[in-house]
């Protein structure tokens, strides 16, 4: 009984060394395949989309002689003209310019993703809006109204 014991207590310790290693080689494998290598200074182009000017599309970093896609996206709106990296915090818009029929803000650089060139300030415009906002409506109605002024 004890020589099957110290069996089994010798073939677990095996099989605890196998696994150990086999998932240090695993790790390996996986940092210079995915791109984790010991590069710092990876450089990334701006993001192009899969199809059209807009949605899903990729991006190429550089670093030596290394290269790599990411996966991005380019806005489909308004933002898309000065990229989707570069993250501005905007004032208020302006007022309607009667000649242009627009109205314009401008927007400070907060933070450039990836690294990129972005404008420090951009201004951005769109059209004047004719439609008057509607007042936000009034909580409840008439009867409960009226149930409160009995309470008081």
């Amino acid at each position: 009984m004890r020589g099957l014991f110290s069996t089994l207590i010798v073939v677990l310790v095996a099989l605890m060394i196998v696994t150990t290693e086999a998932g240090k080689n695993k790790k390996e494998k996986n940092k210079g395949g995915k791109g984790g290598s010991d590069c710092a200074e990876w450089r990334y182009g701006s993001c192009v989309a899969n199809n059209g000017d807009c949605g899903a599309g990729t991006r190429e970093g550089t670093c030596n002689e290394q290269t790599k896609k990411v996966k991005c996206r380019v806005p489909c709106n308004w933002k898309k003209d000065f990229g989707a990296d570069c993250k501005y915090k905007f004032g208020n818009w302006g007022e309607c310019d009667a000649a242009t029929s627009t109205k314009s803000r401008t927007g400070t650089l907060v933070k450039a993703l990836f690294n990129v060139d972005c404008q420090q300030t951009i201004s951005v415009s769109k059209p004047c809006t004719t439609k008057v906002k509607n007042k936000p409506k009034a909580i409840g109605n008439l009867k409960t109204f009226r149930k409160m002024e009995i309470w008081f």
